[in-house]
């Protein structure tokens, strides 16, 4: 994989995940949906480095000093890996060509990190099982990780673009 192609993967990465955090916004100021506290996510990830990595509530955890750095550098660093996933999955040259299929496929595929990795280990049960309202927390989880293969898709074409000099 050439640095070029990293490059672009990376940038990809962080305008898709960039245009999730914009989608949060606008539905926080439309419909009243919270914005995603993602000091929690940074609590979980300062928890892990001393050995716990699971919690019955990350809310109740003890609060960890940065964690709110932590966890909006971890959101980035995600989204980032998530779009090397996509490069995996559809290969590095898509970056060059992209095509919406294959990114709105790795967005929503990249909810199963939530629903079975993060969610359950800070105590929200699988899927959401252990929330208030299970089904609207599974709902927007697809709704953000669909913004996010659109993120892809489209920060890619412009990145692309950019490159390419037009």
């Amino acid at each position: 994989m050439t640095d070029n192609v990293v490059g672009l993967i990376v940038l990809t990465g962080v305008g898709a995940t960039a245009l999730t955090d914009f989608w949060c916004l606008v539905r926080q100021r439309v419909f009243a949906v919270p914005f995603p506290n993602y000091g929690f996510v940074g609590r979980w990830i300062a928890h892990m480095a001393r050995g716990r990595f699971v919690h019955v509530s990350i809310a109740a955890a003890v609060p960890v000093s940065g964690e709110r750095a932590i966890g909006w550098a971890s959101h980035y660093l995600i989204g980032i890996a998530f779009a090397f996933v996509l490069s995996a999955a559809a290969s590095p040259e898509w970056f060059h060509h992209p095509t919406l299929a294959p990114a709105l496929l790795a967005g929503i595929g990249t909810v199963v990190a939530p629903f079975f990795l993060m969610q359950p280990a800070m105590g929200a049960g699988i899927a959401a099982s252990r929330t208030p309202h299970p089904s609207a927390a599974r709902f927007q989880s697809l709704v953000m990780h669909t913004i996010l293969g659109i993120g892809l898709y489209v920060t890619a074409r412009l990145v692309c673009s950019i490159a390419a000099g037009g």
